[in-house]
Parts: structure tokens; sequence; C-alpha cells
């Protein structure tokens, strides 16, 4: 991915210009300074623009003095400005600037944000390619979330705690979270598994959840299936017995014969296949009648009880509706008075106009409607009255008949076991036909299970072809692979170091996030191995290894972008004797330190060279020009001796 620095932006938090870092694309870009200049400040301040969920920038003089931080990137689409404000006592602030084009120029002032954290890690996930599927579907475990532009810093800062670590090999892997998210991504950024393959995952995950409910329809239509077998043979002869089948009927032994019998006795008649009670004694005749009347009371009996129901809600309403004639009545009453008075005595009260006296008498008039409807209310209370009372009386009469005739009934019934035989006979009839039905159309819907079967092995065959495009054993053949790939690299870098065992490759282990290296029949991890030159050795041959394995990939997702902070570390010199700690004097080197960190930027200018500029690579040292200089790919940015990150006139 085309992704390189152009500028880290300072904006003061007292006003005043920017402070503007410019670097250039495809070149090795070196910061030489002296301690506490602020040279470590600038990996965390371009993660911190980056979307970093913690602001690691350190506190004092930097977090002091700034109130925004900003990188002007170069990409595929143009440039990109991504600005972030400083949190102050947050853990991160989520407010940040975004500005596109083909050319930005930084404002000299920003006065608000455009965008937020999140909105901005979108925008790099899109620019990244970056598939927006989780690695495992349904997975609530973070370590399994989709692969972020987040990620990808792992392989593009080495900061002073990481660069010549012989515990942590890569940006933020001394954290859990971290450590077992890069696991996870890297079979993806190894190209082992491909945005497809996560959508496949998807897929089958998908599929076979559907497959497991299909399978789940089909075993519970072949049980009934069975069950209903078994209890079909016994059901042709309930039918012959009841009647719905002839008595004669040979009852076969082939399962289509009995399902066609079965659906024969379906076609039947169950009034003809019960007996009819006029065929009967005395006794179930009178059945028949009582039968019928009970059946004639009940309607009767609902008809009353509803009539009564209206009846005891009409006369509610008659009583709120006799209070709201009253309430009229009072309230008018007064109009009728103020007449009488303004007629008998006119000068002890205001003489009313014409018009007052005829709305007096308009109220007066309403006040005589409502009296005369109060006094017909009693008349419509009494009638609601009389009526109320005969339909209870009628409730009263058709509960007693309905009673004698049940009593007769069950009379009749305890002196006949004929009877009681018969009258229930018609009932189990109905339920039997009722349960034939729903068994046979049960049938129906098993004979509809080869269309369920073919679909299930339709999913079946989708499942299998899933397994092989995300085949495990495929993906670990394909993350070796690229590993082989890496290590031969990485064996060709590593004799251009300063490292103790030129000769021997190394190679990298996901699982432990580190590298072994092999001498002969044994394999040595990172920390097993002393010395801090070939702690930085395998550090730097293993990054760029990475990145070259990377750039020959076509849109690869991870920038090519490499920034190392401080690699000449493990040859620290010692300052010039007699002299002081605090005079900040540039120390003298060994010949030997010299020549072995010449050696890491004479790589790093090989590798510019070979990458034609889709590379850049960043390096934050002591180290001066007697160091690297004279190298075509090798840029001075900035010297920071006597000046620093922050201009001495914002502190």
């Amino acid at each position: 991915m085309y992704f390189q620095l152009r500028q880290v932006i300072l904006w003061p938090r007292r006003g005043g210009e920017p402070r503007v870092v410019k670097f250039e694309p495809g070149v090795v870009n070196v910061i030489s300074g002296a301690s506490k200049t602020g040279k470590s400040s600038v990996i965390p301040i371009i993660d911190y623009c980056l979307g970093s969920e913690k602001c690691s920038i350190p506190v004092g003089v930097i977090r002091e003095s700034c109130s925004w931080f900003g990188v002007l990137v170069d990409t595929l689409e143009g440039q990109k400005l991504i600005a972030r404000r400083e949190p102050g006592d947050l853990k991160a602030s989520g407010d940040m600037l975004l500005l596109e084009g083909a050319e930005v120029e930084p404002p000299p002032v920003i006065q608000e944000k455009n965008q937020t954290v999140d909105y901005v890690k979108a925008v790099l996930n899109r620019l990244a390619g970056l598939s927006n599927l989780q690695f495992e579907p349904g997975s609530e475990d973070r370590f399994k979330s989709r692969p972020s532009f987040r990620d990808l810093m792992a392989f593009i800062f080495q900061p002073q705690n990481i660069v010549a670590n012989p515990d942590v090999m890569f940006f933020k892997a001394d954290t859990t979270e971290h450590r077992e998210k890069l696991k996870t991504i890297f079979p993806y950024v190894l190209g082992a598994i491909s945005p497809e393959l996560l959508q496949a995952r998807h897929e089958l995950e998908r599929i076979a959840r559907l497959l497991r409910r299909k399978e789940g329809e089909l075993k519970a239509r072949q049980a009934s299936g069975a069950s209903w077998q078994r209890e079909g043979f016994a059901w042709v002869r309930l039918a012959i017995e009841y009647g719905l089948l002839p008595a004669h009927t040979i009852v076969p032994n082939d399962w289509p014969s009995i399902v066609d019998l079965l659906r024969t006795a379906m076609q039947s008649d169950a009034q003809t296949a019960t007996p009819t009670l006029a065929s009967m004694d005395v006794i179930m005749a009178r059945l028949t009648e009582l039968r019928a009347a009970e059946s004639k009371l009940g309607m009767d009996l609902n008809q009353s009880r509803n009539r009564l129901h209206e009846l005891r809600r009409l006369d509610e309403s008659s009583d709120t509706f006799r209070d709201g004639l009253h309430v009229q009545r009072d309230r008018l009453e007064l109009s009728r008075w103020i007449r009488e008075l303004s007629t008998e005595r006119p000068a002890a009260v205001l003489e009313p106009s014409d018009a007052g006296r005829s709305r007096i008498d308009q109220l007066c008039e309403a006040l005589e409607g409502i009296e005369l409807r109060l006094r017909s209310h009693p008349g419509v209370t009494e009638s609601l009255g009389r009526e109320t009372l005969r339909q209870r009386e009628a409730v009263d009469t058709i509960l007693a008949d309905l009673a004698a005739v049940r009593q007769e009934i069950r009379t009749l019934e305890g002196q006949s076991e004929e009877a009681r035989k018969v009258t229930t006979r018609g009932e189990e009839i109905s339920r039997f036909l009722g349960r034939l039905q729903e068994a046979l159309r049960l049938y129906e819907t098993l004979d509809t299970s080869s269309a369920l079967n073919e679909e299930i092995s339709a999913l079946r065959t989708r499942v299998e072809d899933l397994n092989k495009l995300i085949s495990e054993h495929e993906i670990g053949r394909k993350t070796e692979n690229a590993l082989d790939t890496i290590q031969s690299i990485s064996s060709r870098l590593v004799p251009q170091l300063d490292g103790e065992w030129p000769d021997a490759p190394i190679r990298l282990n996901i699982q432990d996030l580190t590298v072994k290296v092999i001498r002969g029949t044994r394999d040595d991890f990172l920390w097993e191995i002393g010395s801090g030159a070939n702690w930085l050795a395998y550090h730097v041959a293993l990054t760029l290894a990475l990145q070259g394995y990377f750039l020959s990939k076509l849109n690869h997702p991870v920038p090519g972008l490499l920034i190392y902070d401080q690699p000449s570390q493990v040859y620290f010199p010692t300052l010039r004797a007699g002299k002081a700690l605090e005079e900040n004097l540039d120390p003298e080197w060994n010949n030997e330190d010299v020549v072995a960190v010449r050696k890491v930027f004479t790589l790093f200018d090989r590798i510019i060279t070979k990458t034609t500029g889709r590379l850049q690579i960043i390096v934050l040292d002591h180290a001066d020009e007697e160091v690297w200089g004279g190298l075509d790919n090798v840029h001075r940015v900035e010297e920071w001796r006597g000046q620093g990150l922050v201009p001495t006139k914002w502190i």
C-alpha cells in the first residue's frame, strides 16, 4: 500500500505558526539529534494521529505546548491531512481533522474538528482495502474481530524499546490484546487468508446453520412418519369398526394400500356411519328430544343473559344522564331568578337591555326543557326496571327448565348403557376423523421429504466445497510458503549487518511472535541469544524482509513505511574524558561502532534502491552524518542539536 509520510505538524497551544517537520517520499529520512530533543515522540505522534486508542505522546513539554498533532501523508488517492486534538486529562481525544485533496496545505490554526476518530479509522481501513468480516463468524472475542488498519502498525513502527528488544519483536506486542490480535492477523497479511476466504467462512457458517435446521426438520419428519406407519394398520381396523369402511374390508399388508383405505375412510359420511336414534327404543327417542330441547334452551339462556346485560348498561347510562340534567338545571336556575327580579323590582337591579332580556328568556326556555326531561326520567327508569325484572324472571325460568331437561337426560342415560354408548359414538367418530385428517396431512408432508433431502444434499455439497476452500491445512501450507519466502529474504539481509552468525538463517515464528536462529541442528529463539548487536540485526532484517514480501504482493494492505527509533542505541559510545554530561556534546564514536551502525544505513540505502520509491524509511537517531553521510538514498531531514521538535519559544 502506498502510504508515505510527508509532514509531521504540531499546532501551538498559545498561538503562532505551526511546527512542521518535512519528509521526502521513497528515501531514507534521518532526524539526527541529541537526547531530550523529542526524537522518541515522533512515533507516538504519528500513531496517535492514525487513530490509536490511547495517547502515548510523552507528558510534559510536548503535551503542554501543543493543542493539535497532525500528519500529512501521500496515498494513491492524493494527500490526506490527519490531525487529532491533544487529549488533556483524557486517555485520548475523539476530535479529529481530516482534509483530502491532490495537494493539501495544513491550516495555520485548527478552529474545530470536522471528523471523529471512528470515521478516520474507517477511511484508513477502506484505503488499505481491508475486509470488514470477522476472522471467526459470530465470535465475540476481540482477538478474532475484523482486520483493521490499526493492526498494521505492528509492521511499521520500531520504537526505542522494541528496535533491539530480545523479548518483543513487534510494536505493542508486549500487551496481550495486541499480541493475540497480531497472531490472528498474520496469516491474513501473509496472504494465506484472503478477503474471499473470510467471506467463505461467513458463508459456511450461514450454510451450516441452515443445514442443521433442515436436518432437524427431516429427522422430525422421519420420526413422525415411522410412528404414523406403525399406527396406520390399527387405524384401518378402527375405521371398519366405526362403519367408515365396509365390514368385509380386508386389511392389506402393503403400506400404499393402507394409505388408500384411510383416504377412502376420510371420504365417508360420519352421519351414515352412526346408527340413528330413531331405530332405538323409546328411551333413545326421548333422549333425542331432550338433546334438542337442551340445545334450544341453551340458546335462549344466552340470548336472555345478553339482554339482561344490555339493560344493566342502559340503566347505568340513564343514571349518568339524569345526573347531567341536574347539573344543567342547577346552573340555569339563576336565569329564572334574574328574570323574576328584573320584572318585579326593576330599580333594584341593573336594568337589562332588550338583547339581554332575550338571552335570559332563552336560558329560561332551556331550563324548562331540562325540567321537562327530568320529570319524564322516572318513567324511563320505571320502564327499564320492569323490563329488567321480566328478563331476570325469563332467565330463572330457562335455568329451571334446562336443569329439569339435564336431570331427565342423566336419568335416562343411567337407565340405558346402550344409549350412552350410542350418544358418545358420534363424538368418537368425529374425533377419529379429525386425527385421521391430520395424520394424512402429515403423510403428504412426509411425501415432500424427497425435496427436502435434495435440498439437504445440495447444502452438504456446498459445505464440502467451502471447507475445501477454507481448509486449515491449505492455510497452513500457504503460511509456511510465505514464511519460507521471508526467511529467504532475511537470510540475504543478515550478512549485511553486524550479526554474530551472518550465515545462519532466521525464521519467523508466528505463535511466539519472534524469530528463531537456525544454526546447524539447533534452533534458538531471539531471547536465547546474547548481544544487542544480534537483536538489532534480526529486528532490522525481519522488518525489511516483511516489507519486501508485502511490496511483492499487488495492493497489499500494509503501508510501505518503516520508522526506526534509535537503532544505534546498542552501540552507545562514551563521552570524551573530562566533559560533563550536561554540556550535551556529541560523543566520539569508536571506529567499530561507526562501521556497525553504517551497515544498517547502507542496507537501508540498498533496499530503497531496490524498491524504487515504494518504500519510505524514517530513522530517528543520535548518529550524525559522520555515520550515515554520503549514501545516495539517505536524506537528512533535520538535526536537533541546540533545538528540538518543540520550538524553544513555545516553552
